[in-house]
């Protein structure tokens, strides 16, 4: 198997650097205005819909049971939001590639 990298703000900040022509200062504070609007659309539970990338969804997870796998012994798991991502048809079209046999 390949290595597998990182993509950071650093590198998104970089990118922005080399293909726009923005200084780098400029380029970091765009790249943090952009994740911040992001964080607060979100707190606010609204979603995030970015075309031809994808959507974050807040999803409200109602109480249930789940079970200790080690001892077998049933738990109420309490309800809870949790933050999902689903991939637009163009992002999964270039990143899942079929599988040489």
């Amino acid at each position: 198997m390949s290595e597998v990298g990182t993509l950071t703000r650093a590198d998104l900040s970089e990118a922005l650097h080399q293909e726009v022509g923005l200084s780098r200062a400029e380029s970091a504070k765009i790249v943090e205005q952009i994740l911040a609007e992001m964080c607060e659309a979100l707190s606010r539970g609204e979603n995030v819909k970015i075309s031809g990338f994808g959507t974050f969804v807040l999803r409200d997870k109602g109480e249930r049971i789940g079970r200790n796998p080690k001892t077998g012994v049933e738990v109420p798991i309490a309800p809870r939001r949790v933050l999902t991502f689903r991939a637009s048809q163009m992002m999964r079209n270039r990143i899942v590639a079929p599988v040489a046999g």
